[in-house]
């Protein structure tokens, strides 16, 4: 059997359970939340000529605040969520999504990271075929073929980071998803061993022997800071200790293992989305705010003569090993004071991981950073109403050029 198939036999017969319903609410409320985080930032501009599931996937992840399947170094909800919306899809078809990004990040493993690729990108294309085809109501051949028709679309690179490119190729991803699926329910033909080869082409095992429950193994990370996943435990850590660090600093150590800074590809960054990629500005940030929220993450906040002075500072002691994701290990921190002291500080898991979740608190907390109105607007959302809020707050109006269609898609869905 191809791994398309069983792919599709498994997103087609998945009946989702208590818990993997209420992963799928979480997520569904943090994607929107993130996305309104960014209503007043430039991409919404930039983004404005995309249909629905690209603009709304790339503004959900602009600001680098959405959740993230650490087993895979997927963020998954960001590309799948904005796939089912444009469909009309509900918790089912997020799941279904989900769990064939999870299970095919299982398959290209580590090594296609570390290789440059962006996963949620490569991985996520075909899992939002899925997404999408369930919505629509595929069936198990129907799904295969939807994920061989977004092969071509699964890819998305590194370099990308720090860049507009970042959150616009997952949108790429998640729209291709949805073309894949619509291709599918009107009968386009593809030989679903196609994704087989791509999988090995891109470095990645094929398999048909997965996990069937949960939906997403391992969970999902929920964030605290809008930064990269990488930067999570670095700030966490130093903001334990951050009280005790008195006088002038004349150098900070950090101690992890190498992989587990796959991602942070700036070290001198130059503007805020650059930041969100920077072992030396997770320290400074940590260092300089009460908080490294949407304020730290700025053009103005990374020129800011102090935390220019502290990427200076920064020294990564890199240690080697095979990496797995990128909470392998732990961080070790080591602040260097001018009276000759040392502040020490270390931590294996940031708050928001799967292993350890938000409170209650932090996650309101959380939803009320993303905007006065966001609390407000997540209470009591469903499924069926998530898309109306996301057309409201980005409307088609910001694109006011009437031989560009809005939709992308010739046949869009009315009904869904």
């Amino acid at each position: 059997m191809t791994v398309a198939r069983a792919l599709a036999q498994w997103a087609h017969d998945h009946r989702p359970t208590p818990d993997d319903l209420a992963l799928a609410e979480r997520a569904l409320a943090d994607t929107v939340a993130v996305a309104l985080a960014a209503r007043s930032h430039p991409l919404r501009a930039v983004s404005a000529p995309l249909p629905d599931a690209a603009r709304w996937a790339a503004m959900a992840h602009v600001l680098d605040f959405d959740d993230l399947h650490t087993d895979t170094t997927t963020h998954i909800s960001v590309v799948t969520v904005p796939a089912v919306l444009a469909v009309g899809g509900d918790a089912r078809a997020y799941l279904a999504g989900a769990g064939v990004i999870a299970r095919l990040g299982a398959m290209l493993g580590w090594e296609h990271y570390a290789g440059g690729w962006h996963a949620t990108c490569t991985a996520g294309a075909p899992g939002a075929a899925v997404a999408a085809g369930v919505a629509l109501g595929l069936d198990v051949e129907g799904l295969a073929t939807a994920m061989a028709l977004a092969v071509p679309a699964a890819g998305g690179v590194q370099e990308a980071f720090g860049t507009h490119s970042k959150s616009l190729q997952v949108g790429f991803a998640a729209e291709a998803g949805v073309r894949a699926a619509r291709l599918a329910r009107s009968a386009a033909t593809a030989d679903p061993r196609a994704l087989d080869a791509w999988l090995q082409r891109v470095g990645g095992t094929p398999a048909d022997d997965f996990p069937v429950s949960p939906a997403v193994p391992g969970g999902l990370a929920v964030k605290l800071f809008p930064c990269c996943y990488a930067m999570q435990r670095p700030i966490a850590a130093l903001r334990t200790v951050r009280d005790q660090i008195r006088g002038e600093i004349t150098a900070v150590t950090v101690t992890t293992p190498a992989g587990t800074v796959q991602p942070l590809i700036h070290d001198r960054p130059g503007t805020g989305l650059e930041s969100k990629f920077s072992l030396p500005y997770a320290v400074a940030a940590a260092l300089l705010d009460d908080y490294p929220g949407f304020d730290s993450f700025t053009d103005a906040a990374v020129r800011r003569p102090e935390a220019q002075r502290l990427l200076g500072l920064v020294r990564a002691d890199l240690l080697p090993g095979e990496t797995s994701t990128l909470l392998d290990g732990r961080v070790a921190l080591r602040v260097d004071l001018a009276d000759g002291s040392e502040v020490y500080s270390e931590l294996e898991l940031p708050p928001g991981a799967p292993q350890r979740p938000l409170s209650e608190a932090d996650l309101r907390a959380k939803a009320a950073s993303c905007g006065a109105d966001v609390p407000a607007l997540l209470e009591g959302l469903t499924w069926a109403g998530a898309g109306e809020v996301l057309r409201k707050h980005f409307p088609h109006e910001d694109f006011p050029h009437e031989d560009f269609p809005h939709d992308g898609f010739p046949y869009e869905d009315q009904e869904a």
